[in-house]
């Protein structure tokens, strides 16, 4: 099974841990890491944006992820969350067996 980490920002860390629970509540992730006062320079709506933010990482399988993503944008507070995916090419291999054993769907 592909493991994939997803990295998302939220804006404080009670949305954060709200989301990061819930994703690992409902099986969609085996982990979400949680990394507070992150400063976000960016454009948004013409403007330049200088915020603090706060790092989401959850770890998680490919098949997994439509279903991740749709579950934080509807618990998400911002118009467009920054939600993408980067795959995993390697490991050590009991960790990702660990990740795919608990964002699977429960049996």
């Amino acid at each position: 099974m592909k493991t994939n980490f997803i990295y998302m920002t939220a804006g404080n860390k009670d949305e954060a841990r709200e989301i990061g629970k819930e994703l690992v509540t409902s099986r969609l992730a085996a982990c979400v890491n949680i990394l507070d006062n992150m400063n976000s320079v960016y454009l948004w709506q013409g403007e330049i944006q200088d915020d603090r933010e706060v790092v989401m990482i959850a770890k998680t399988t490919e098949d997994r992820i439509p279903e991740l993503i749709e579950k934080v944008r509807s618990m998400h507070s911002y118009d467009c969350p920054c939600i993408v995916s980067l795959p995993v090419a390697g490991g050590y291999q009991p960790f990702l067996d660990w990740i795919a054993d608990n964002s699977s769907p429960p049996r």
